[in-house]
């Protein structure tokens, strides 16, 4: 990748690291479906004007079908779905889960037909991240049940399709755009749930209320712009490589600001992960039979 894709996959592993510790502080004052209400606000609320004053709302509205659908699958319905799981499903399952979007996001792109192909070194890569997330977090499949785990089965579907409609079907909508009408979208949808309970806002502690505001503001209206960026600069596949590495962020941030040991699962699954991600974002080689000739050369 170049300096600004690395710089991007960077921001985006360790923005996207961050929002376990918020959700966990806020969720323990406020019900999940007004963290995640008051999650889209706020994101909406910065990135709409935004969108507006640029005169970029309506040119996005005129590719509303392709938008709908990556909301849904990248917002809407992934979000829910997650919530419901891991009310049984382990946090080290769901991880480990959530893991496998670069795999589904390979099959979708060979099935969309995407020219770049996957070389046994990027498979590799991704192998040992599943590996390292699966020593990281440890692997707690007691008592999971079908439902649940169906559900996150959906959800990788959702965050593995998503960035190709991105790529293929908005590539002239600007991602502040596209990310405000999502999120404005997703507020609507979540709005009949959380307006009943944001007496949980008023009398929540001041380290929830923070940990609202940078979920909404760091973690959504930020980080939905920078994915945007990251998407187009390094493609969908490698963009999606970060469920890798967001993990993995967030257990460190667990050690270092809420005195959870550093385990030797942490100790060994990290470097995994992180040449995992060194190889499944390699740039392929192209032979000399698939660089094409010059205009002015016949082809034999």
């Amino acid at each position: 990748m170049s300096r600004r894709g690395w710089a991007l996959f960077l921001a985006m592993s360790l923005i996207w690291g961050i929002p376990y510790l918020l959700i966990k502080v806020a969720v323990g004052e406020m019900s999940p479906v007004v963290v995640v209400f008051g999650r889209c606000v706020l994101g909406a609320a910065l990135l709409l004007p935004w969108t507006v004053a640029r005169g970029q709302l309506r040119p996005a509205l005129r590719h509303w079908k392709a938008l709908l659908l990556f909301t849904v699958l990248e917002m809407t319905g992934p979000w829910l779905l997650l919530a419901y799981a891991e009310q049984s499903l382990s946090s080290s399952l769901t991880g480990l889960l959530v893991a496998g979007v670069p795999f589904a996001a390979a099959l979708a792109a060979r099935l969309a037909g995407e020219e770049e192909r996957l070389t046994p070194v990027r498979l590799a890569g991704m192998g040992l991240g599943v590996v390292g997330i699966a020593v990281l977090l440890g692997l707690d499949v007691g008592g999971a049940q079908l439902l649940p785990i169906a559900a996150v089965g959906l959800v990788v579907i959702g965050y593995a399709t998503a960035p190709l409609i991105v790529s293929r079907a908005l590539p002239d909508v600007p991602g502040v755009a596209a990310s405000a009408v999502a999120l404005v979208v997703t507020a609507v949808v979540y709005a009949p749930f959380a307006l009943p309970r944001l007496d949980q806002v008023g009398a929540a502690p001041a380290t929830a209320l923070l940990s609202l505001v940078t979920l909404g503001v760091l973690c959504t209206a930020v980080a939905m712009a920078l994915f945007f960026a990251l998407i187009r600069e390094v493609g969908p596949q490698r963009a999606l490589v970060i469920t890798f590495l967001n993990p993995a962020v967030a257990v460190l941030l667990g050690v270092l600001l809420l005195d959870e040991p550093f385990t030797l699962g942490l100790a060994i699954g990290l470097p995994l992960i992180v040449l995992g991600c060194v190889l499944a974002t390699r740039r392929n080689r192209r032979t000399a039979a698939e660089v094409p000739p010059p205009v002015d050369t016949p082809v034999p």
